[in-house]
């Protein structure tokens, strides 16, 4: 009965969908639904995992005096907390947000919080990244941490001023220029027996997902899940490409992807569950929590001899068979490239 019953809500929602979008080819809407309830499921796993692996879920921030971390984002959610584990180990955070004022308040109340510095940043912008670029690199030769954090999740379809489907570009093609640019500070900063770190924080929200190589800005066919999957699955595989590109070079410097877990956080926003925030409260992390796995990306020592390491709950995460093909990987890596507008043989070259 109980199956039955599942059944019969499994088909009338189905059929709901299909009626308020009955307009769309019956296989863009099979796709919707069933990239819906895969994201679903993959949330639901992330839950479980973050529950099971609460233990493992620590890090001891370590004494990082005159060093460099440049993070985006960090003016809220997970960001805040991934930045206040910096200063507390002393390190100078350099932080890309879009209004530099907004991080005032944090120097205030934080530890140590004269030790951020602040410049704007629009992810939705090549050249604001690169303006951010050059205002770093004029200041900090070296750099020892970079995390890409500031991210969207779903919305309607737009494109950004360069043309790039908004959350491919916010999430993965303007960290990836970003990456790019500041390279080879990261190179001076990074030594064979303590390597600068690049992460890229993704999610579990990748494992649905694929690189729609002929058509990644989605105009054919838009589904605003199946953007966030494949941002954050990019995010992944082009840690993993970044990190081998670097270590066939002899090159100090490491690269990681890290899900910090379901947090309650405003990305959310978009979502039913902006509708339950008791629920958040309840069963999701706090961004306190979120940014703990970041910090064992940024910091631990043991896991220097496993670049390119896709991490959640301090361990190594469950990623999809399509992020480990090194083939697509080589292939986004160069229509990366080919998109920001960089020689793939030049890509981190001053």
């Amino acid at each position: 009965m109980y199956l039955v019953a599942i059944s019969a809500v499994i088909t009338m929602a189905g059929a709901a969908y299909w009626y308020v979008n009955r307009r769309k080819p019956i296989r863009h809407i099979l796709s919707e639904i069933k990239y819906a309830i895969d994201m679903q499921g993959a949330g639901a796993g992330g839950l479980i995992d973050d529950w099971v692996s609460v233990w493992r879920n620590r890090i001891v921030l370590p004494d990082s005096k005159n060093k460099i971390a440049v993070i985006t984002g960090g003016a809220r959610g997970i960001g805040t907390e991934v930045v206040r584990g910096f200063l507390k180990s002393n390190m100078t955070v350099v932080m890309g947000v879009r209004n530099p004022d907004s991080v005032n308040k944090l120097k205030e109340t934080m530890e140590n919080g004269h030790n951020i510095r602040a410049f704007p940043l629009d992810l939705q912008s090549l050249k604001s990244v690169k303006q951010f670029a050059t205002s770093v690199l004029k200041e900090y030769k070296e750099i020892h941490i970079l995390v890409n954090n500031a991210g969207i999740m779903f919305g309607d379809y737009k494109l950004t001023e360069d043309g790039f489907e908004t959350q491919l570009a916010v999430n993965h093609l303007s960290h990836f220029y970003l990456t790019h640019l500041l390279l080879p500070a990261l190179k001076n900063a990074g030594k064979v027996n303590e390597p600068a770190r690049i992460v890229n924080v993704t999610s579990c929200g990748h494992f649905p997902g694929k690189i729609y190589f002929e058509d990644i800005n989605m105009k054919e066919h838009y589904d605003t899940t199946a953007a966030y999957a494949q941002s954050k699955l990019a995010q992944l595989m082009i840690a993993r490409y970044i990190n081998r590109l670097l270590e066939d070079k002899d090159v100090p410097v490491k690269c990681y992807s890290v899900h910090p877990g379901i947090v309650d956080t405003d990305l959310f926003e978009k979502t039913n569950f902006a509708k339950f925030p008791w629920i958040k409260k309840a069963f999701f992390k706090t961004p306190e929590k979120g940014a703990v796995s970041i910090h064992y990306a940024c910091f631990n020592k043991e896991i220097l001899s496993k670049g390119g390491l896709y991490i959640a709950n301090c361990k190594e995460g469950f990623s999809n068979r399509f992020s480990k093909n090194e083939k697509y990987q080589e292939k986004l890596f160069k229509l990366s490239c080919d998109m920001v507008g960089i020689d793939a043989e030049k890509f981190g070259r001053d």
